[in-house]
């Protein structure tokens, strides 16, 4: 019988730092995606879903975060006054301009689980408008560009193979040359329902 157990992390064995995400030209979306990841601590390899292991997040520049398609228009945002008849809309173009801070808080708490832990882990979340955070002391660094993830590298091929392009490549081609040679000659247009005419 194996007599194996399994690692549990302890509270006291937590490390966490401090990253400085610049949101200049970010996508909000995939911007979130990796704040949230932080936060919850998914990048470390001791990950518990039930403690609270993630880092502290500093958002600079979230005046400048991107979205894509029409939504500075169409994304609509509600708030209730709790009074009858009090549902307000804020459209994302104005939310970015009266409180951008918001807009990314917003979209970071939309994919952090719904409970007790997701709501402290959104307490290490600091955003800004501008370039200047007063976390200066705790960071030690400055703003870092959102890295995208790592592209799996491709093996070097041998020159004779790289000058020719591969089998199934050219036996892709003959066949869809030889398929539309075929339909053009052989096909009448088919019929569904209906009467004849």
């Amino acid at each position: 019988m194996n007599n194996t157990k399994t690692y549990s992390l302890s509270a006291k064995d937590i490390q966490k730092s401090w990253h400085v995400i610049d949101a200049t030209g970010q996508t909000l979306g995939r911007l979130s995606t990796r704040v949230a990841t932080l936060l919850m601590g998914k990048h470390k390899p001791t990950y518990s879903p039930h403690l609270d292991m993630g880092d502290f997040v500093i958002v600079v520049n979230a005046r400048k975060v991107r979205v894509t398609g029409k939504k500075l228009d169409d994304k609509i945002y509600y708030r209730h006054t709790g009074y009858m008849g009090g549902l307000k809309e804020t459209v994302l173009g104005d939310m970015l301009e009266r409180q951008p801070r918001r807009v990314i808080e917003l979209s970071v708490r939309g994919m952090l689980p719904r409970n007790r832990l997701a709501r402290h882990l959104l307490r290490h979340l600091k955003v800004y408008a501008g370039p200047d955070h007063p976390h200066e002391a705790q960071v030690n660094g400055r703003p870092q560009p959102l890295s995208p993830r790592p592209k799996p590298r491709s093996r070097p091929q041998p020159a004779a193979e790289a000058a020719a392009p591969p089998a199934a490549a050219t036996r892709r081609r003959a066949r869809a040359q030889t398929g539309a040679a075929k339909s053009a000659t052989a096909r009448k247009p088919r019929r569904f329902g209906g009467t004849k005419a």
